[in-house]
C-alpha cells in the first residue's frame, strides 16, 4: 500500500513531530499521505480518494472514535500508541520506522473485528450508534442504583439492580468488561458479552451470547416508582441519554472494523505483556 490517511490526537502529540516523522517517512519511500487536525474525518469518501489505510496516533480512545467514524468507509485502521496501556495499538512510536516498511511492502494482516448497533427508542425519538468496544448503559446524576430489565430474542433474561450494564464486543473484552469482572476474549472471536458493573446481588456474573443474538435492555421506574435517567454511552465518547420508559436494543452490526496486525505475537502473548506494565 502506498496511500495513507492520518488521524492524530493532537493532545497526544502537541508539537506535531510524531505525526511529520511518519508523513516524511512516508514519503521519502515512495508514498502519499494526508493528514486532519485533531480527530475529525476528511468528508466521508476517503475511499473513492484512494486512501488504502488509516494510521490512528493517540491511544485506544482515538482509535475507537475513528472506528465509529469510519464505519462505512471499509479502510482499515492501524493504531500508533502515543498513549499510555494501548491495548488497540498495533505499533509504539519507538518502532514506527519497521512498522511502515511492513505496511509499505504489504507485509500485515487484516482482522475484521466485530462491532456493535445499538438503537435506542423512547422519548426522543429514535437514535442510532455503532461501537467497537462496548455501549454502557449508566447512571447520570445521583449515586442510586439503577433497575434493568433485559430480554434476549424477546424473551425475559433477568432484571438486574445493578450501578449500570456493560455489553462488549471481543474487541472490548479487555476494557471496561474487564475492569468489571468480565472474562478476557480473543479478539477476532464472535459473540457478545454482558456483564453488570458492580450488581447488587452475590450470583450475578457475566454471560456469553451468541453474535446473532439480539439484546433489548429497558429502563423501568427506580425505587419507589421513581423516575431513572441513565445514559446508553458508545465507546465512551458518545451519550444517548435514556429515562424511564425508553429501551435500547444491541446486536451485531452488520459492518465490520478492519484492523491490521503487523506481529506474529499471539493474543495471550501481548496480554500477558500489557498486564505486566
Amino acid at each position: 500500500m502506498k496511500q495513507f490517511y492520518l488521524i492524530t490526537n493532537e493532545g497526544k502529540d502537541p508539537e506535531g513531530s510524531c505525526t511529520g516523522r511518519i508523513m516524511e517517512y512516508i514519503q521519502a519511500h515512495g508514498g502519499s499521505a494526508l493528514c486532519v487536525a485533531g480527530e475529525s474525518l476528511a468528508d466521508g469518501r476517503l475511499r473513492e480518494s484512494g486512501v488504502e489505510c488509516v494510521l490512528v496516533l493517540g491511544g485506544d480512545g482515538t482509535l475507537l472514535r475513528a472506528a465509529r467514524n469510519m464505519i462505512d468507509e471499509d479502510i482499515p485502521l492501524i493504531g500508533i500508541n502515543l498513549g499510555t496501556l494501548g491495548y488497540l495499538a498495533e505499533v509504539e512510536s519507538a518502532n514506527l520506522e519497521a512498522a511502515l516498511d511492513q505496511l509499505l511492502r504489504d507485509d500485515y494482516i487484516r482482522e475484521e473485528r466485530m462491532m456493535l448497533a445499538g438503537r435506542v427508542s423512547g422519548r426522543i425519538g429514535e437514535e442510532e450508534s455503532f461501537a467497537l468496544n462496548d455501549i454502557v448503559i449508566s447512571r447520570c446524576g445521583s449515586l442510586q442504583m439503577l433497575a434493568f430489565h433485559i430480554y434476549v430474542n424477546g424473551r425475559l433474561l433477568n432484571s438486574y439492580s445493578a450501578d449500570g450494564i456493560i455489553v462488549a464486543t471481543p474487541t472490548g473484552s479487555t476494557g471496561y468488561n474487564m475492569s468489571a469482572g468480565g472474562p478476557i476474549v480473543e479478539p477476532s472471536a464472535r459473540l457478545l458479552l454482558l456483564t453488570p458493573i458492580c450488581p447488587h446481588t452475590l450470583n450475578t456474573r457475566s454471560i456469553i451470547l451468541a453474535p446473532e443474538d439480539e439484546i433489548r435492555i429497558e429502563i423501568p421506574t427506580g425505587r419507589d416508582g421513581g423516575l431513572q435517567t441513565v445514559e446508553a454511552n458508545f465507546d465512551g465518547s458518545h451519550q444517548i441519554p435514556m429515562q424511564t420508559g425508553d429501551y435500547i436494543v444491541i446486536g451485531k452490526a452488520a459492518k465490520t472494523t478492519g484492523i491490521l496486525k503487523l506481529n506474529t505475537e499471539s493474543f495471550l502473548s501481548v496480554l500477558h505483556k500489557k498486564m505486566s506494565e
